[in-house]
């Protein structure tokens, strides 16, 4: 081969090994504040969580907001690399492979601050007046007991305002959701309600990673290896601060 024959494959060699460290994974996630919103600082918790520590692991990435069903779909077909903000559940593992959790969605009661109630049991809740989201899947044994009395709303806005004012007496969300909305309420509401200590359930949020991507396992692997390393070097828990959390 001739020198510039050898010049002109090493730079196409070159030329080619810059498409590929170009090439940025496709993160993808439905709007749930403060964990994935494009309008939050970039892009919500969970968002920043994750492009963090993939960046650390050696892949630029690009976040699209679109509804849930298009998003799992769109991960499921390739044309997502990655899912953000993912339950585990096995008929998700035909569609892409699960990471590590790298936070925890806990579901906890929200009671006006001072009063006795307690919970160990959703017996011990049956004699109150519990404010719930329409629609909200908050565990199958809740769902499931006829002798809680539920008053349906719109939002957790709503019910954490008839908390405050005391027209209920419990009401529930997610942690730090409820800390997210909580924190744009008026003194007089955020001051007037506090959490119960114990969840009614707990569920570990990871990232799905696209089967139709070749490098799924290694970038699973990068992934939780980067979440480890950012809980060990304090970087993690400042993404947290960053976010009010």
């Amino acid at each position: 081969m001739s020198r510039l024959h050898r010049a002109f494959a090493l730079l196409g060699l070159l030329l080619l090994a810059q498409g590929v460290a170009a090439e940025k994974l496709r993160l993808v996630a439905d709007t749930w504040p403060p964990f994935t919103d494009a309008g939050l600082v970039n892009g919500g918790l969970a968002t920043d969580i994750v492009s963090t520590a993939l960046a650390r692991a050696g892949y630029a990435s690009e976040f699209e907001q679109v509804p849930w069903a298009r998003a799992l779909k769109g991960v499921g077909e390739g044309r997502y690399d990655v899912l953000v903000n993912a339950w585990y559940s096995k008929d998700r593992t035909l569609l892409g492979q699960f990471s590590s959790e790298y936070l925890m969605n806990r579901v906890m009661f929200l009671r006006h601050k001072g009063s006795p109630i307690t919970y160990d049991n959703l017996q011990q809740l049956h004699d109150y007046p519990i404010a719930v989201v329409r629609d909200y899947a908050y565990s199958s044994e809740f769902e499931s007991d006829p002798r809680l009395q539920k008053v349906p709303v719109h939002n957790f806005a709503l019910a954490v305002r008839m908390l405050a004012a005391e027209r209920v007496k419990l009401t529930l969300e997610d942690e730090f959701v409820a800390r997210y909305y909580l924190s744009r309420e008026p003194p007089e509401v955020r001051d007037a309600v506090e959490f119960l200590p114990k969840p009614l359930s707990e569920n570990g949020l990871h990232i799905l990673v696209s089967l139709q991507n070749p490098q799924h396992a290694q970038i699973v692997a990068g992934f939780d290896r980067e979440i480890a390393a950012m809980k060990a070097d304090g970087s993690y828990q400042r993404l947290l601060k960053l976010h009010g959390m």
